[in-house]
């Protein structure tokens, strides 16, 4: 036996044996080939928008498929009420929904579009959006100002990502507010 632990054929040995272990580990370890993204029920927030918000709340009315809801933030702060809530797109870019009744509106949109630069509108479902590109940071902005508030739909997807989105938006009934168009 002393003949295994001494010299380099023992070394040989030895490591041949630990490598055949580790091997075998490796080859009976289930292997993640699908891609994991954590998704986040946002259906408590949209309703505590609907519930706490002076403006009329839009909300997705399906996610489309393949996107993955990430985050949701709904804050409240001296009476204003805004809500994000965030996606990885079917393409894995990132875009995010942005609604707010915080005064003036036109602050808001600038800073959540990065960009006070307008470069134009586009129809979805009959309603003009419009377009906000900041090109430094890839960023692609969609606005909706209403009369009391303001929807948007923000990120570094594309024009058609973020169209799909804002083309899944619908008004949610609230308590305290009437429908806008």
């Amino acid at each position: 036996m002393q003949r295994f632990t001494e010299g380099f054929r023992g070394y040989a040995i030895a490591l041949a044996v630990c490598l055949a272990i580790a091997g075998l580990i490796l080859l009976g370890a289930p292997k993640g080939d699908r891609e994991h993204i954590p998704a986040v029920d946002y259906t408590i927030d949209a309703a505590n928008a609907r519930n706490t918000a002076s403006y009329q709340v839009w909300v997705p009315s399906a996610v489309p498929e393949g996107w993955v809801p990430t985050s949701s933030r709904l804050v409240t702060r001296q009476g204003t009420v805004t809500w994000r809530l965030g996606f990885a797109t079917a393409s894995r870019s990132h875009a995010m929904l942005a609604q707010s009744d915080e005064k003036p509106l036109a602050d808001f949109v600038d800073r959540m579009a990065n960009t006070e630069r307008v470069e134009g509108t586009q129809q979805i479902d009959g309603v003009a959006w419009e377009r906000r590109y900041r090109p430094d940071k890839n960023q692609r902005t969609l606005v909706r100002v209403l009369d009391d508030s303001v929807v948007m739909v923000t990120g570094q997807a594309d024009w058609t990502e973020l169209a799909q989105l804002a083309a899944t938006l619908r008004p949610q009934p609230s308590p305290s507010a009437t429908p806008t168009s």
